[in-house]
């Protein structure tokens, strides 16, 4: 049975709301202008996954203490820095449904807002000896670094190979996940080969959870009407490359054709969504985001069998059940 994300972080509500005020501290500030933002980031938060995920498992193997709420606010910081300039660089006036920094306060002061974020978080964990934390969420924003890269060389050309994608949602969305899962472990001093694991649970989480974005596009019985945006936006995600590669090279380049010149026009896009439902691609992506699943989950199986295993498991089948 799906749960709601309210009902699977009940058993750490206390502790989100700890994690919330360590946050919110973590992002004051002397200069009116920068408090003024960051009062506006700390107001428009999203369902706090990421902070669950370094909660849960820092529960899984020992106890929540400060270092795991230093560690969850690290990876927001962090986090939303590179989204603060993610904004600036697609030129969004949107984020969840809010206005972005960007079109508030245009972009000069996005781009250093995003920079004091990262600044924050480097002192957060510095100021504390935080070390193997701040290690293992730096490594996560240059891969997040390199992903986007990846992408945005290989969009020009729409040339992306399965393992081309699977390499950049590694690094551009799993990475994230695999470090919350890492410096949950971290925090309550697990070993090494234990943070290893947790880490490459997360990674698998990620993939999953990248690949479930990637069908929303699509539609189904749960999601409702395919949107199309993605090929609007000529991103090349997990279906459409498995039915370009079922297809003879004719197929390939009318489908690449309307992509790129014929993004605009519904009908064309509809004839896009349609040639990949019919190659397949629908049903084989989501074949590989349950192995993604299933991969986490043995990993998880591994691990000590209390009530926060379970709220990961939980965690798990919500990235994938998920309506949004």
């Amino acid at each position: 049975m799906e749960l709601s994300i309210d009902e699977i972080k009940k058993p750490i509500n206390s502790d989100l709301t700890a994690f919330e005020s360590t946050f919110s501290q973590s992002m004051k500030t002397s200069v009116p202008l920068l408090n003024t933002i960051m009062n506006y980031i700390v107001k428009r938060k999203g369902k706090l996954v990421r902070p669950m995920f370094v909660l849960f498992c820092s529960k899984l193997h020992g106890e929540i203490n400060e270092r795991t709420y230093r560690g969850a606010s690290l990876i927001e910081l962090l986090h939303t820095a590179t989204l603060v300039h993610d904004d600036v660089v697609d030129g969004s006036d949107m984020r969840r449904g809010f206005f972005s920094i960007n079109a508030l306060w245009k972009n000069k002061i996005a781009v250093l807002v995003g920079d004091y974020l990262l600044a924050k978080g480097l002192l957060l964990s510095i100021d504390n000896d935080d070390f193997d934390l701040l290690k293992i969420v730096s490594e996560s924003v240059k891969k997040m670094s390199e992903g986007e890269l990846l992408q945005l060389e290989k969009a020009r050309r729409l040339d992306i190979t399965e393992e081309i994608y699977y390499d950049i949602i590694t690094k551009k969305t799993a990475s994230l996940i695999a470090s919350c899962c890492a410096i949950g472990a971290a925090a309550a001093n697990a070993d090494s080969i234990t943070i290893e694991k947790m880490r490459l649970f997360g990674e698998h989480t990620g993939i999953a959870f990248q690949i479930k974005d990637d069908l929303f596009d699509y539609g189904d019985n749960n999601v409702g009407k395919p949107t199309g945006l993605d090929i609007k936006e000529k991103k090349m995600t997990l279906p459409l490359i498995h039915a370009l590669n079922q297809s003879d090279s004719s197929e390939r380049k009318h489908i690449i054709y309307l992509i790129k010149n014929k993004n605009t026009n519904k009908k064309k896009v509809a004839e896009v969504l349609q040639f990949v439902k019919e190659k397949g691609g629908f049903e084989y992506a989501q074949q590989q985001m349950i192995d993604h699943k299933n991969k986490a989950l043995s990993i998880l199986q591994e691990m000590p069998d209390n009530e926060s295993r379970a709220s990961l498991e939980a965690l798990l089948e919500f990235v994938i059940l998920r309506k949004k």
